[in-house]
């Protein structure tokens, strides 16, 4: 032990000049990342109203949350039924428009990706999206259905149960191409150009075998850079649902993990049990990271 010390010691004397220039970075992120997420953890386990020290109460926050909260449970089924639809599809969305983008000549290539960008950058972009599903016969959706004599009434899109989640996951996925879609068209600019030579020499034939042999493996740190992305963004959904459906919504149609967590711990102040929500939000995202990491290292294979 005390030789790999050593070992370790010497390395970090060698490679100095790199651990000075990281450790703005790595102080920053150690204490507004990292002590925060831990003492989250901690809170979790506590009753914290923020008036009051906190009273440590074991579990009780993760039963009550599994055995008591039934919003919660509705939360979880649409955080993750959301998260499957928005997360794959915007995934592949982005490499596919920024993969098409990417042979445009170089002044159109900018002109494409800020006109696919935009949106994602914008201000408030959600009244445009009131506007189309307006409840009243002004809406846009409504206004071009009644022309077409498809529907007989106005339909009040954003407060009927079984339209609110499809609205917000179209729009999520309208929003979807953000910083992963920059990020796919960077690393396809860094692509070496002589390893398609290459590949052809070797008996690549197709654009198909130069995509998932050349293209994907070139491009692994950004690919695993835009999956965070989408996962984190598809299972932290909040703003979307709460400026089209409201908060709280319909019989909680549109209830995400995050907005509960809204609920709690901006609303009520319940502290400790919002904790254990930004919790199991945490270790949901975490192994659906290391799940999809381990399913893009065999990109190539």
């Amino acid at each position: 032990m005390s030789n790999w010390w050593s070992l370790k010691w010497n390395e970090m004397k060698k490679n100095k000049h790199s651990y000075v220039l990281l450790a703005p970075y790595m102080i920053l992120f150690a204490v507004f990342t990292v002590l925060p997420v831990i003492m989250s953890m901690i809170l979790s386990f506590t009753y914290f109203n923020m008036l009051e020290f906190p009273k440590f109460i074991g579990w009780h926050n993760y039963s009550r949350l599994f055995l008591e909260d039934d919003i919660f449970l509705i939360a979880i089924k649409n955080t993750i039924l959301f998260a499957v639809i928005t997360g794959p599809v915007s995934y592949i969305a982005c490499f596919v428009f920024a993969w098409i983008i990417n042979e445009l000549t170089p002044k159109l290539r900018a002109f494409m990706t800020l006109v696919f960008y935009a949106p994602s950058i914008s201000g408030n972009v959600f009244f445009i999206w009131l506007m189309i599903f307006s409840g009243d016969r002004y809406g846009i959706a409504n206004g071009f259905l009644l022309k077409l004599g498809i529907l007989m009434e106005p339909i009040q899109w954003l407060k009927e149960e079984k339209y609110i989640l499809a609205i917000i996951i179209l729009v999520q996925l309208w929003l979807s191409l953000g910083t992963g879609f920059l990020a796919f068209i960077a690393g396809l600019q860094t692509v070496d150009r002589s390893l398609y030579e290459a590949g052809a020499v070797d008996g690549i034939r197709n654009r198909w075998q130069e995509l998932w042999y050349i293209t994907l493996p070139s491009m692994r740190p950004q690919l695993m850079f835009g999956a965070v992305i989408q996962i984190t963004t598809s299972l932290a959904v909040a703003d979307v649902s709460i400026a089209l459906a409201g908060f709280p919504s319909v019989n909680y149609a549109a209830e995400t993990i995050v907005t509960h967590l809204i609920d709690y711990g901006t609303t009520r102040f319940e502290m400790g049990y919002a904790s254990s929500i930004a919790t199991i939000l945490f270790i949901i995202m975490l192994g659906t990271n290391l799940i999809v990491q381990k399913l893009l290292r065999k990109v190539g294979e």
